[in-house]
């Protein structure tokens, strides 16, 4: 790694290190967060992030794009609107049982793990 490369790698996690985030707010449905991103990390997204309409503004990023730029906050966030006066502010919602749905998903997946052990065993008993 050049010289400039490690300036640049260093420059990059210190501006990581300055994203703000909101704390939550919700409604009936949704708890949402903004994500505030410091204009120099901005400035270095890759331009296929960006609306094709020369606007300035980030198109809607999959969580693999966001995360990919050095955000990061638990599961179920989705990157769901732009706000066109300060582009550098990225919204984010996930629904409000978004945990309960979760847990609920890892109980029933244990579950049926737990069953297929079992019907192992007892088919190994034979």
């Amino acid at each position: 790694m050049s010289q400039k490369e490690k300036v640049d790698a260093a420059k990059l996690e210190e501006w990581i290190e300055k994203i703000h985030y909101s704390e939550r707010y919700s409604d009936d449905e949704y708890e949402y967060r903004h994500v505030i991103l410091p204009k120099p990390l901005f400035k270095m997204i890759p331009k296929q992030f960006f609306n094709p309409d020369n606007t300035g503004t980030l198109r809607l990023l999959t969580e693999n794009e966001w995360r990919g730029i050095g955000i990061t906050q638990s599961l179920g966030w989705e990157h769901y609107e732009v706000h066109a006066p300060e582009p550098h502010v990225l919204l984010f919602r996930r629904r409000k049982d978004f945990d309960e749905q979760l847990r609920l998903q890892n109980q029933q997946l244990q579950q049926q793990q737990q069953m297929r052990a079992a019907s192992g065993k007892y088919a190994r008993k034979k």
